[in-house]
């Protein structure tokens, strides 16, 4: 199965998101690195600008509106991110969640 084009835009922000930087070896600039967080005390605006800072450089990513960006976090320590943002292949919406944690 091929994938659709909004499904490419959202492997490759997450795929940015959670790769360390340093770790692609064809750009050493690429990533969040997002799992550095994990087991640190949560700071909600760190990782959403972190977020902010690397989803811009995906060409599919639209930068009107804004993408919109929650940051939460559990007891256990686990952080659950949510990230809208604009599709330029097609002009929808999209919504990305996933959770970091080390467990």
């Amino acid at each position: 199965m091929i994938a659709s084009s909004t499904d490419v835009t959202q492997q490759r922000v997450l795929r940015r998101l959670l790769t360390n930087p340093g770790e692609y070896i064809w750009s050493t600039t690429y990533g969040a690195g997002l799992a550095q967080f994990i087991g640190s005390p949560v700071d909600a605006n760190q990782i959403g600008a972190v977020i902010r800072g690397q989803i811009f450089n995906e060409a599919a990513v639209a930068r009107s509106p804004e993408p919109l960006i929650e940051v939460r976090s559990d007891r256990a320590g686990a952080v659950y991110v949510q990230v809208t943002y604009g599709d330029v292949s097609n002009g929808t919406s999209q919504a990305l969640a996933f959770s970091i944690s080390n467990g």
